[in-house]
């Protein structure tokens, strides 16, 4: 998946897109949210940078395009707000919204896809991030294997 991802990053954001889509509902956008705020806390520290390069991440991404941009905003700079707060209590919380979406299989394979498109948007999808990955998986009920995690 990681090496798909790399030699097709064009074709794979384009899928993403349109797989996006078809799941847009506010459920589902606090998911991605939270799992965009996951993957900038991944090394248990949301920096300044980390927050403007996500928000830049979230405003040019073409898989969150399909939800209005300022929610998205909204309920990422919330979840950042409880791990700055608490880095554990503020992982829990976004991991509490994540598993939302547990029993809709797809939309919740779509989002570890996403989350990993999102830790590799840097060109270094870091052990960091990839254990954030794993725990998402995980707090799905989906195999991180699945995803070459």
């Amino acid at each position: 998946m990681l090496q798909w991802l790399k030699t097709n990053t064009a074709n794979a954001r384009e899928k993403l897109s349109t797989e996006v889509a078809k799941f847009k509902n506010k459920e589902f956008m606090e998911a991605i949210a939270n799992a965009c705020a996951l993957v900038a806390a991944a090394d248990g520290n949301i920096s300044s940078e980390e927050k403007a390069k996500m928000a830049g991440f979230i405003g040019q991404s073409a898989e969150l395009k399909v939800f209005k941009l300022t929610d998205v905003i909204a309920v990422f700079n919330d979840a950042c707000a409880k791990f700055e707060f608490d880095f554990e209590i503020g992982q829990a919380e976004a991991l509490k919204v994540i598993s939302k979406i547990k029993s809709k299989e797809d939309s919740a394979r779509l989002l570890v896809r996403v989350a990993c498109a999102i830790g590799a948007s840097d060109g270094n999808f870091d052990e960091d991030e990839k254990a954030i990955c794993r725990k998402i998986c995980l707090e799905l009920g989906l195999s991180p294997t699945e995803f070459d995690l």
